[in-house]
């Protein structure tokens, strides 16, 4: 049973809504599980980009068994992982617009390792370093000309502002290997997000493998480090638990022996990449009704959380429906769940089951709402207040923060 303490709709009614709860114990069960599914050795990066919260991030850096290192891509997260406690040499710093004014920041604060998306994207990572007398490994992210899943969000195998086509890197190897300030210490490679199913995952991870060696080849340098991506999956603002990859290990190393017959040697060093599979089943989000209206023989349920709170997918068809925590022997009927902004795509989802005969002041809880929440949302629009974020671990309230936004003065433009 939940202790009552951290139970979400209690920690609603003592610190408002709309509320996260970040169940810290799940995201740490969830870095467990993922390292169990992969061959022993391998390296996982947490993407901040599903969740920045810094006790979240603390939380899958610390403890006991391997522990995550960070792959950020703008020096707000770079602030985020810096104070979760991560080192420059913990951090992968990726991204295909990183400016020059970011890019001394990170080499400055040690970030030894970055993903470049292009040979111009790795001029700009090497001026960066020369400019701050240093050399930094990176990673070249490459854009496969082929792939093998299909996936809800496919990152290779068009025009894309993502990585380096794969059929260049033979005539740019060269100029690749020769620019200031950079040693090329391995690939990077992500093609997809929220494979379907474990078939799909493997199938798109070994075919990455293949490619990566073919690439090598092309290159004409041994890999070092070799990032195959993610594509994990967890159900987002729906009732279910995380995928579960009993036959990835077994798989994963089959492929290896065949293209990288040393890499039990640590030759290269094996990286994945996780945001949504470590954090999404530890959050989960309260709202209150404010108002129910029927119009036109539909009904509707006004709630205070809406896209502001949690939509930031909602512009890649991702979000809709939201499901919500009805008891088992509760009554249920059709009704749209909509947000409290001034725009008629503030839609958490339409004709979904509900309570039946809900009313101003009930609490409705969204469940796997820990990636992709306030910071991936319209947060600023209509100038709501931000949600209260809380994170617990053993039956206790670790912190309880919102999100604050401010005008302040500025000097100079942005670098």
């Amino acid at each position: 049973m939940t202790d009552q303490s951290t139970d979400p709709t209690k920690l609603a009614r003592r610190f408002g809504t709309p509320l996260y709860v970040y169940d810290l114990d799940r995201a740490r069960a969830a870095r467990r599980d993922l390292f169990a599914w992969l061959p022993e050795g391998f390296e996982v990066f947490y993407a901040f980009k599903a969740n920045p919260h810094v006790d979240l991030v603390r939380a899958l850096r610390t403890g006991e068994g391997p522990t995550c290192r960070a792959e950020i891509s703008s020096t707000g997260e770079l602030a985020a992982a810096l104070e979760a406690g991560y080192r420059g040499h913990d951090i992968l710093y990726t991204g295909p617009g990183k400016t020059p004014g970011e890019l001394s920041e990170a080499v400055g604060q040690g970030v030894g390792t970055f993903s470049a998306e292009s040979l111009s994207d790795l001029q700009h990572i090497g001026e960066a370093a020369l400019a701050h007398r240093t050399v930094v490994d990176c990673l070249l992210r490459i854009n496969s000309a082929t792939a093998s899943a299909t996936t809800s969000i496919r990152m290779t195998g068009a025009p894309t502002q993502f990585g380096i086509d794969s059929e260049t890197v033979a005539g740019l190897a060269p100029q690749l290997r020769s620019v200031p300030g950079t040693r090329l210490a391995g690939l990077h490679l992500f093609s997809q997000s929220n494979a379907r199913d474990e078939d799909a995952l493997i199938g798109e991870l070994t075919h990455t493998i293949a490619v990566a060696a073919a690439i090598q080849e092309d290159l004409g340098v041994e890999l070092r480090l070799l990032d195959i991506g993610g594509g994990f999956s967890v159900p987002y603002a729906q009732q279910g638990g995380r995928d579960a990859y009993p036959k990835l290990r077994d798989e994963l190393a089959a492929a290896l022996d065949v293209h990288f017959p040393r890499w039990r040697e640590g030759t290269p060093r094996l990286a994945v990449e996780s945001g949504r599979y470590l954090a999404g089943d530890s959050g989960t989000l309260v709202t209150r009704v404010t108002n129910v209206k029927v119009s036109r023989g539909k009904k509707f349920v006004i709630a205070d959380a809406g896209i502001n709170t949690f939509g930031g997918m909602s512009g890649l068809g991702r979000l809709m429906p939201v499901t919500v925590h009805v008891p088992t022997d509760a009554e249920t009927e059709k009704a749209s769940l909509v947000g409290p902004l001034c725009t008629p795509g503030d839609v958490l989802g339409r004709q979904i089951e509900l309570p039946a005969n809900l009313r101003p002041g009930d609490l409705l809880a969204i469940p796997n709402t820990g990636a992709y929440g306030p910071t991936s949302s319209l947060l600023m629009f209509l100038g709501r207040p931000a949600p209260v974020e809380v994170a617990v671990s053993g039956g206790r309230v670790v912190s309880a923060t919102r999100i604050e936004h401010a005008r302040t003065p500025v000097e100079r433009g942005p670098r």
